[in-house]
């Protein structure tokens, strides 16, 4: 991992926290959650505040994310929500980290000023142990801790107000506005208060999970629908009326589940011309053809007019494995008739020539869906899918992780925004 270390490919876009009493602020949130103080002059945090340097001090990559539910947070400063998340359980950790920043803003900036800002992000189960654990997970709460005991009490009185905000017959609890009363007395009006976060309690809704090998959560109106692998526990156990139960292995399954479901940008000309999608999909082809089939090739010098002649020069091979043949043909069939006939295609290959739907709120998470179908596509696995790629490149000779390396740092992280945009149709 040092290669991807080194050229910011993982742990990259961190924020270095070196003051002094910035790290002792985050020792008292260490020491809070029961662990122990890091002795280290340097480190850097994710949004969340976890420090791979630190886990690595503590020997425990898990250390603000126990059992992969409940997760931990550390607050030193707003300007963490500018920066990604490089551990976590659930996919949508990073979009829940940033609405909790984003909505409290102005106590998030007062608060930081002088304390730092800890605690977790509960949800409605201490351990996972099997799918209708995670389908019991509506919302999640932000438990919100500071050193100042009124910032404890300010959000548990923020807590109730959301309830009475939020359950119609909340305010027949008598005991409940009591405790708001007294809360009030400690705390001041938490409406103007700007030490106060004003919203602790938001959805948790279409998700991917490390859990059980990994599994994906898609929630529609009538129904919940659930794609792991079949071994996982609980899969199909319950609820067929409310939870649709696919295999991550029945490509035709999943296809039609998206595509009944919207969240397919179907291969159209409209789209495949500007974005050369299909053009990036040979390519990527082409390369792990290389990779399987040529252990010796000069990987260094497979540029575009390298892996063109490499194309003519094994010609045979290409046509027997298919997937480049393939893509020009849908290409030339798109340039022909605006489009390209899916019927005609075999399951797994249908995924080669669709994208996720970019104004869908789950593009993402379905963009990160498709690449478990095209392993073969470093760049989409590494823009949606970084669990996976992390994995695959463990298993990476060294000449083709340096190439891979020298891939994304050209065509990825020279322009995230642009590949992003001309690839996926996605704008953030």
């Amino acid at each position: 991992m040092n290669l991807l270390r080194d050229s910011e490919l993982i742990y990259g876009r961190l924020l270095t926290v070196e003051e002094p009493h910035l790290i002792a602020r985050y020792n008292k949130a260490l020491a809070a959650f029961g662990l122990a103080p890091t002795k280290l002059e340097s480190f850097e945090i994710d949004r969340t505040g976890f420090s791979p340097q630190v886990a690595e001090d503590l020997g425990d990559y898990g250390y603000l994310d126990p059992n992969g539910v409940n997760r931990r947070f550390i607050v030193l400063t707003p300007s963490q929500i500018e920066l990604p998340v490089v551990h976590t359980a659930f996919s949508n950790t990073s979009q829940l980290m940033y609405e909790f920043l984003t909505r409290n803003r102005r106590a998030i900036d007062a608060l930081t000023i002088k304390d730092v800002i800890y605690g977790e992000i509960e949800d409605a189960v201490a351990k996972v142990g099997d799918i209708e654990d995670l389908l019991s997970i509506n919302q999640v709460e932000f438990k919100v801790l500071s050193a100042e005991d009124v910032l404890g009490k300010a959000a548990e009185l923020g807590r109730l107000a959301d309830r009475l905000k939020q359950e119609p017959e909340a305010w027949r609890d008598s005991a409940m506005l009591e405790k708001m009363v007294e809360l009030a007395k400690v705390c001041g009006d938490i409406r103007e208060n700007a030490l106060v976060p004003d919203q602790v309690i938001f959805r948790h809704n279409a998700y991917w999970t490390s859990h059980f090998g990994g599994l994906y959560v898609f929630v529609d109106p009538d129904m919940t629908t659930v794609i792991s692998d079949p071994s996982a526990p609980g899969f199909r156990r319950s609820r067929p009326w409310q939870v649709s139960y696919l295999s991550i292995h029945d490509a035709d399954r999943v296809f039609q589940f998206l595509l009944s479901t919207g969240r397919l940008d179907l291969p159209r000309e409209s789209w495949l011309d500007e974005s050369g999608y299909l053009e990036h999909r040979a390519d990527m082809a082409v390369r792990n053809l290389v990779r399987r089939t040529d252990p010796d090739a000069e990987l260094a010098k497979a540029d575009k007019v390298w892996l063109q002649a490499w194309i003519h020069g094994r010609a045979d091979l290409v046509n027997r494995e298919g997937t480049f043949p393939f893509l020009n043909a849908a290409k030339r069939q798109a340039a022909r008739t605006g489009r390209v006939d899916l019927d005609e295609i075999d399951p797994a290959r249908r995924f080669l020539v669709v994208r996720a739907k970019p104004e869908h709120p789950d593009a993402w998470l379905t963009n990160m869906l498709i690449s478990d179908f095209v392993p073969d596509d470093f760049i989409s696995r590494y823009v949606f899918n970084k669990q996976a790629f992390y994995k695959d490149y463990e298993s990476y000779e060294p000449n083709w992780r340096r190439h891979v390396v020298d891939t994304l740092k050209t065509a990825y992280l020279s322009d995230k925004a642009g590949l992003r945009r001309k690839l996926y149709g996605l704008t953030d």
